[in-house]
């Protein structure tokens, strides 16, 4: 059941995206280059003239962002998603959900320690077992008997940590190759990989080898498992609709 906090915040998500698809949100609508995808709306065929569009997120460093944007478009398109292809054509689905599962058991140490910062300290005790079990039983990870014994996963990252105790979200940021992003959570992306690195799995494996190749795989699972695709929506607003929903996204993750 979702609770009702949650649900008005997904119900303002849904706002907030149906707005800045038929709206333009105070910014002026940026040129289109040639070899970029043409939006299907236009400012002219969807504004309402006099009519003032609000996008309440603070974004100091748009001019920034926006080439950001623009650059993870091209390296999406021609490096990202011909490399994701290439490992979905010679992996069959089967090895897929094994590596997948394998890359989201690595990955329960930055959920076990930001649980414990939060000090939700049940969801730590979950996330510890689901290692555990997983790591043994379900064979390093490849496979997922956590879950079916009623163990679900919690997802926790130190952006989430630093927001729980209060920390705003500060500027919004577009990383170059990872995206949407903000301040605090890039503060916490760099943590959680120091983090991971420093005191996790890559430091008891001991192996720069493995470590390489953990790297590029978890990559390639976390992009495959996405489905957004840059300059896609048919909107002009997309830049605008991405940094909303991100920001709203991530409250509501915090709040959870």
């Amino acid at each position: 059941m979702i609770c009702n906090h949650c649900f008005h915040q997904l119900r303002r998500i849904w706002i907030l995206a149906i707005a800045a698809l038929v709206s333009a949100g105070c910014a002026t609508v940026q040129p289109q280059d040639a070899d970029l995808p043409t939006p299907l709306h236009t400012a002219e065929n969807t504004l309402t003239p006099g009519n003032e569009y609000a996008m309440d997120v603070y974004d100091p460093l748009e001019g920034f962002n926006r080439r950001s944007y623009k650059f993870n478009y091209y390296f999406d398109k021609f490096v990202w998603l011909p490399a994701v292809d290439a490992y979905t054509f010679v992996t069959p689905d089967y090895v897929e959900d094994r590596f997948s599962n394998f890359v989201d058991n690595i990955f329960e140490f930055n959920n076990f320690t930001n649980n414990l910062l939060q000090g939700k300290f049940q969801r730590t005790g979950v996330t510890l077992a689901r290692f555990a079990i997983n790591s043994t039983i379900g064979l390093l990870g490849f496979w997922d008997p956590a879950t079916r014994f009623g163990l679900n996963r919690y997802p926790e990252d130190f952006g989430q940590t630093l927001g729980r105790y209060g920390v705003g979200n500060g500027p919004y940021i577009v990383l170059p190759l990872f995206g949407p992003s903000n301040l605090r959570d890039t503060t916490g992306l760099v943590f959680d990989a120091t983090t991971f690195t420093l005191l996790g799995p890559p430091e008891w494996v001991d192996n720069g080898g493995y470590v390489l190749i953990f790297s590029g795989l978890s990559a390639l699972v976390e992009r495959r498992a996405s489905s957004f695709r840059y300059f896609q929506s048919g909107s002009p607003f997309e830049y605008e609709t991405v940094r909303m929903l991100y920001t709203a996204k991530r409250e509501i993750e915090i709040d959870r």
